[in-house]
């Protein structure tokens, strides 16, 4: 199937109809446009939880780690976003939401603290660039019946209810999402309830993953790469252990992934020293090319300063780090690693993924594979296959 818009800064229909709704409703004073204020933020956020329901076991340095996050965060979205009215919506939604999540992960750990403290399973970290076949590789270890993985939908709310109506919500989510951005899943192919990345973790805890890849916020970006993240993971430690508690994963180590591990390996190693760690590897170029087309296509509908050239400049930059930073934490890293090149994987999947399990000191079950190949019978399906011939067409159109 082709992709259902024929480049990255091209806007679906429903985007811009709701853009201009959104304006119209606060020209018209039906509604007043949201500020992008802290305190406001948290005011909204934090409604309807009791004021120590926040502090949840958490230190004061994580505390005050997260409110200046927000602040910075909020400046940059002020000063140098640009954002249309759908966009502004969206942040101030994504925001709110953290705030919100923030709150009840801290009432949940008041009440049952050892939910944060809970026992885990050596993890399974896949590190390597947005782009670089990292999804592919992670969701073939989590099929394998003997290790496990994150739900979207847990991801996306990372706390646990009875009943649990996550994969409800989530559902009805992406629906929204793939309305504004209908060639979302040519970029990374969804679902409730499939095995995904723990970007929303990282993301209620402010880090900056994937909100650099909607907005333009350099400030916020540049004084989180100098910042120490160790407050974030020591947030991502906590959720992790609270998810694999109340979903049973027992002795299954969890396949962990997300790109903004490559950027934050040291503190992310720091939280699980004994962490297997694989490394997926791709030709720079493609990547680049990859990491633009889909920062491009989340950023256009929320800004009208989309800037193709800008982002290629900064990808290339993040990039760079990012390798730096991979190659500089492997070295004082004592566990086993393992390397795997997408090349390599679309050459002969099997091969890759046996000698992957032989570097890791894992066995390699009949069961597995077969799980192994219904999930590559699944991503054969998925529209993300389109995404290759729309981006040989999108590296020409930007040079």
């Amino acid at each position: 199937m082709a992709p259902p818009r024929p480049h990255p800064l091209a806007v679906a229909p429903a985007a811009r109809i709701a853009d201009r709704a959104v304006a119209a409703i606060w020209r018209s004073g039906i509604t007043p446009r949201p500020p992008l204020e802290p305190e406001d933020l948290w005011r909204i956020g934090a409604r309807g939880f009791d004021a120590n329901d926040e502090a949840g076991g958490r230190c004061e340095e994580d505390r005050q780690d997260f409110r200046e996050r927000l602040d910075r965060l909020c400046r940059a979205l002020r000063e140098e976003a640009d954002l249309n009215a759908l966009g502004h919506t969206m942040a101030y939604g994504q925001l709110t939401g953290a705030i919100r999540k923030r709150h009840a992960l801290g009432r949940l750990w008041r009440h049952r603290p050892e939910l944060a403290n809970a026992p885990l399973a050596t993890p399974i970290v896949v590190v390597g660039q947005m782009r670089s076949g990292t999804t592919r590789v992670h969701r073939l270890l989590a099929a394998d019946p003997a290790l496990c993985a994150t739900r979207f939908c847990n991801s996306f709310d990372p706390v646990p209810r009875r009943p649990d109506l996550r994969p409800l919500k989530a559902a009805f989510a992406l629906a929204i999402a793939r309305r504004i951005n209908p060639w979302l899943d040519t970029l990374h192919p969804f679902g409730a309830t499939r095995a995904d990345e723990e970007i929303g973790w990282l993301s209620s805890a402010l880090s900056p993953c994937a909100y650099e890849a909607q907005w333009r916020i350099p400030s916020f970006v540049g004084w989180s790469e100098a910042h120490d993240a160790a407050p974030v993971y020591r947030e991502f430690a906590r959720i992790l252990r609270t998810d694999a508690a109340t979903m049973n994963d027992g002795p299954r180590p969890r396949v962990l992934k997300c790109p903004q591990f490559a950027e934050d390996l040291p503190a992310l190693l720091a939280a699980f020293p004994c962490a297997r760690v694989v490394i997926a590897r791709r030709a720079s170029d493609a990547i680049l090319d990859s990491a633009v087309s889909m920062v491009a296509g989340q950023s256009a509908f929320q800004s009208p300063a989309s800037d193709l050239a800008a982002i290629r400049n900064e990808w290339r930059r993040k990039l760079a780090l990012r390798d730096e930073r991979i190659e500089a934490a492997l070295g004082a890293h004592d566990g086993p690693v393992a390397t795997v090149r997408y090349d390599d994987l679309d050459a002969d999947w099997r091969t890759a993924i046996g000698a992957l399990y032989t570097a890791l000191g894992l066995p390699l079950s009949p069961e597995a594979l077969a799980a192994m190949e219904r999930e590559q019978r699944e991503a054969a399906r998925s529209p993300h296959r389109a995404h290759g011939k729309a981006l040989r067409r999108f590296a020409r159109s930007t040079g």
